[in-house]
Order: structure tokens, then sequence, then C-alpha cells
């Protein structure tokens, strides 16, 4: 990894950057980023995992087997990954996954209500 990892602040400002996002806190202070209402697509400190977040279903297994990145607590079946800080990537492959994860969410969404949150 040649790029220095992101900090929690620029990870939650990305997040709340990609459309449609926005932020609460659930189960007693987990920081959650959803959209459209209330389909998550990125949580900070859940279970003390750092920063979950979903991926597709078939690099779900390959992430998993890197160094730092494990199966989120409670969300692994939806295929979900964790990681602790210092975030075990760079910026660039991050804010990819970040985004990713954001579109998959949108993508499962109403035709009608994937207007304007679609990056593609």
């Amino acid at each position: 990894m040649s790029e220095k990892p992101m900090s929690e602040a620029q990870v939650a400002a990305f997040c709340l950057a990609l459309p449609g996002a926005r932020e609460d806190y659930k189960w007693g202070g987990i920081r959650v980023f959803s959209v459209a209402g209330n389909k998550m697509f990125a949580v900070m400190d859940l279970a003390g995992a750092g920063l979950s977040f979903k991926v597709a279903d078939e690099l779900f297994l390959g992430y998993c087997d890197r160094p730092g990145v494990r199966p989120a607590p409670y969300l692994a079946r939806a295929k979900w990954v964790s990681m602790a800080l210092p975030y075990p990537m760079g910026r660039t492959e991050l804010t990819d996954l970040l985004k990713r994860s954001h579109q998959l969410v949108v993508r499962r969404l109403p035709k009608r209500t994937q207007v304007g949150l679609l990056l593609d």
C-alpha cells in the first residue's frame, strides 16, 4: 500500500458525499451511512470492527483472505467485510469499494428510487 490510509473523518466525509447518502446513529451509537432512507451501505464501529461495508458476492471471499480484512460481525451473510484502523488499503481502493457498496445497495432499490442515485 503506497497511499496513506484514510482517517475515520475522511471516510465519513466521502460516504456523505455519495448521492442521497445520509448518516445516523443506531444500536447505541453505531455510525450508519445509508441511502434511500434506511438502506445501509457502510457502518463504523459495529462490534468494535472499525469500518464495515458491502462487497460484491463474488469478491467477498477474496477480500476476507486479505490481511486486515475479515467478515463483518452480524453482516457477513450479506457479504459485508470489516477492517480496523488503520484501514489496510489506500485511499483509491477504499473509496472505490465504498462507492461500489453504495451502488450495490442503490441497484437493489426500485427503478424509480434509483433516479439520481446511480453514478454510472
